[in-house]
């Protein structure tokens, strides 16, 4: 597509609200607690604000730099840059399909826990009732009301990858409405999705100020907000906490997926991006942070309450086990009965076998992707006043975090496609229709009775690998083939000032050993990891349960792992060949023409 008929966004506003919709997603809501839980509460935001600017900010103002420079998609973009380079772009629209072929079935998840909070009691509060009427069902007072309902009803899971059957109506469903909206939001491109952000991008921060109050009113939400801001120190030394928070900052912020780009390409040829860049990775980082405590003031209630709970079945055994009056034992003082009574009838307090309450261990219990989002808030949701109201909020606000992230990574696939010749005569509203529409049947299988499994799969080993080796791979291209001296004019000549000694500094060095070392990390992890496992659920238990994948499932990660990364040196050695097979043909035409002469 030439650069004067290029649709471009109506003002700076629409890009960056864009940017931030498509960048703050699910992993500020799940992932960044999880590893503030893992890695040393407040001392994790160390090593994630130094990886931010060492590495964040510069790739992303990189990338920005590249689409609104070339005005092209990531593939018309590097192509431009060198031919040889083409395979990056392709490498980046692989990815982007993978990950577009997955991340809807959150969405469509979101839709039916939605649908289902508008009931007198939430499904997820309590048990079923057994085919007999004779109590709950088994499988759900082994686990949790939550867990069943997740595991259960909503996806209809099996007890293995191997264990295969239908689709899931409701959740084919769901994700039929994910990806019909989802279109709507892109069907004439930017013209579109420009006016859809306004409210994606915004509406979410709405919702998590309205849960940050109501979660700082809720009792024991203070023990969850003293939990994340105490920090572990020690975790410091561990470069397991390093690695994750320059992992986290890489991915929350979308780099390699070539969206960027693609958002990029659409702006005026003199609009700063670099402001933008500075202004996007900060809101990002902003809510993360602003996620995690709203998240850990809801965590700290449920931690609380199960903590409070757990004392008071005590307190009724030892009313019950020793005849003691009933106001003689109270929550407070149920630890001092415990210590007296052990004292004092030792055999008879051994024969209780007595649970253990520790609101510290209730804390530690770390709970990462879905489980956070679809068991843990659901579980603290249960327990609060007006359940139901907090329950449509909670996921209406996923829903848009979840959308607001689709229309990056569509545009991703889309873009680059639209700037080919054999498909720059198609409507937006037929291209845009065909990419949604093969990636909708593809995703129904994520909505079988296994479905979970290889989204599991696809999560953990569709995008990581090949996104390192797609960052590092611009960064080198940008500083060492292209050079940072032609980069630098192309930035004046778009900005009117040369960028300075810090960009320079981290494109040249420092963000390029830092992607060696996460590249390296992350082979070497993989391959002392030995063989890749999942997270069965166990239904005579009613616990997920530890699986290695069968061979099949071994050989599909490999698939997704080789897949996308051979793009770029295949891509080069096509176009290698092409040119030597179009020399030798130019150089027998000069030949038979001297002859002839």
């Amino acid at each position: 597509m030439d650069a004067e008929k290029r649709p471009s966004w109506e003002n700076p506003t629409q890009f960056v609200l864009a940017c931030v919709s498509y960048a703050v997603g699910l992993g500020n809501v799940w992932r960044f607690p999880y590893l503030c839980q893992q890695h040393g509460g407040g001392g994790f935001l160390i090593p994630y604000f130094l990886m931010l600017f060492l590495e964040g900010v510069p790739l992303f103002y990189l990338e920005l730099a590249i689409g609104q420079k070339m005005r092209l998609g990531s593939i018309g973009a590097w192509t431009a840059i060198s031919p040889y380079l083409g395979g990056v772009g392709l490498a980046s629209v692989v990815t982007s399909l993978y990950l577009c072929l997955y991340y809807n079935i959150i969405n469509a998840w979101s839709f039916w826990y939605l649908f289902h909070s508008f009931q007198s009691v939430l499904p997820w509060a309590e048990c079923p009732i057994n085919s007999n009427r004779t109590g709950p069902i088994e499988e759900c007072e082994k686990a949790t009301p939550t867990q069943y309902f997740f595991y259960r009803e909503t996806l209809g899971i099996s007890s293995s990858i191997e264990e295969n059957g239908g689709i899931h109506t409701g959740q084919a469903l769901c994700l039929l409405l994910a990806w019909m909206i989802t279109y709507m939001f892109i069907v004439q491109g930017v013209k579109s999705t420009g006016k859809v952000v306004y409210f994606t991008a915004t509406f979410p921060y709405v919702v998590l100020f309205i849960y940050l109050i109501r979660g700082f009113t809720l009792h024991g939400a203070i023990n969850g907000i003293k939990y994340m801001f105490t920090p572990k120190m020690e975790q410091l030394a561990n470069p397991t906490t390093w690695i994750n928070a320059a992992t986290q900052i890489f991915f929350s912020l979308g780099l390699g997926f070539g969206s960027l780009i693609a958002f990029a390409s659409y702006n005026q040829y003199n609009n700063n991006f670099e402001r933008q860049a500075i202004i996007v990775s900060l809101i990002n980082s902003g809510t993360s942070i602003f996620a995690c405590t709203v998240t850990f003031a809801i965590y700290g209630f449920k931690a609380t309450f199960n903590y409070e709970t757990c004392l008071e079945r005590i307190r009724l055994v030892l009313l019950n086990a020793f005849n003691l009056a009933e106001d003689s034992i109270t929550m407070d003082n149920v630890s001092e009965w415990i210590e007296k009574l052990n004292t004092s009838h030792p055999e008879q307090f051994a024969e209780l076998n007595l649970e253990k309450c520790n609101l510290t261990a209730e804390l530690d219990t770390a709970v990462e992707g879905t489980g956070l989002a679809f068991i843990v808030y659901s579980e603290a949701i249960k327990n609060m006043p007006l359940p139901q109201l907090w329950s449509v909020l909670y996921f209406f606000m996923l829903l848009l975090l979840g959308m607001g992230s689709m229309l990056g990574n569509v545009t991703a696939i889309i873009t680059p496609l639209r700037d080919f010749k054999l498909v720059s005569h198609m409507s937006n509203e037929l291209l845009n229709g065909l990419v949604c529409l093969l990636c909708m049947l593809v995703g129904l299988g994520f909505t079988t009775t296994s479905g979970n499994y290889w989204f599991t799969m696809f999560n953990d080993y569709g995008a990581t690998f090949s996104l390192l080796f797609i960052v590092l791979i611009e960064v080198i291209t940008v500083s060492y083939i292209y050079g940072i001296k032609r980069f630098e004019k192309d930035i004046e000549d778009m900005l009117g000032h040369r960028p300075n000694w810090y960009w320079k500094i981290m494109w040249g060095f420092v963000s390029p050993l830092l992607l060696m070392a996460l590249f390296i990390f992350y082979i070497v992890n993989y391959i002392q990891g030995g063989t890749p496992t999942y997270q069965a659920w166990n239904k005579e238990t009613g616990k997920s349960e530890v699986t290695e994948y069968p061979v099949f499932g071994q050989l599909f990660i490999g698939l997704l792992l080789v897949s996308s990364v051979s793009c770029v040196p295949l891509t080069a050695l096509y176009v290698y060949c092409r040119r030597r097979t179009h020399g030798s043909h130019h150089n027998r035409q000069r030949t038979v023409s001297t002859v002839s002469a």
